[in-house]
């Protein structure tokens, strides 16, 4: 099947709903065959995440700088781990690693790796499908936002088009599925 990079919260101090939705969102994408991409942390929504993918059977692949293997939050149980030099270096092999792209909620960290495959797609550096997984409305004032970019014309309805919404996450699943190649 295909590698699946997710996005998420590495928080430690979420709400517990937020980690079940990681570890389920894990869980499932083994559970469809798909291997996990992801930043290569065991803490917070990524380390659920992780530990759910496993859980369930599913190979895990994780990319994290050595500045933060160094602060001990790196998965080391994923099947095959890849250090980086940095954060830039980590977004590229992310990016390189991954045929699709599932958004669950997260902070700074989350929308910057959004942003980043966004933005390269818009430039067609890649025709990667990109989920993003709007539970409860975490995402609704964002996604309201970037409309109105669009009707101001600093994004173009084409590259907010890109941007595939789902609530649930095997509803943003089916909807990856549909757009790999």
């Amino acid at each position: 099947m295909a590698a699946i990079c997710v996005f998420c919260a590495s928080s430690r101090t979420l709400d517990r709903r937020w980690l079940e939705l990681a570890a389920e969102t894990g869980a499932e994408l083994a559970r469809r065959g798909h291997t996990l991409v992801s930043g290569g942390g065991c803490v917070g929504m990524m380390g659920a995440l992780a530990d759910g993918a496993r859980a369930a059977g599913g190979r895990t692949v994780g990319v994290i700088p050595q500045a933060l293997v160094d602060l001990e939050v790196a998965d080391l149980a994923s099947d095959e781990l890849l250090i980086t030099d940095g954060m830039a270096s980590r977004k590229t092999l992310m990016v390189d690693k991954s045929d699709a792209f599932l958004t669950l909620p997260g902070g700074l960290g989350t929308l910057d790796e959004l942003f980043e495959v966004w933005t390269t797609a818009t430039l067609a550096l890649h025709a990667k499908p990109m989920v993003l997984v709007d539970t409860d409305g975490f995402y609704r004032p964002l996604l309201d936002w970037l409309a109105t970019l669009a009707d101001q014309t600093f994004l173009k309805p084409a590259g907010l088009g890109l941007l595939l919404v789902a609530d649930t996450v095997p509803a943003a699943l089916n909807l990856l599925e549909s757009h790999l190649t």
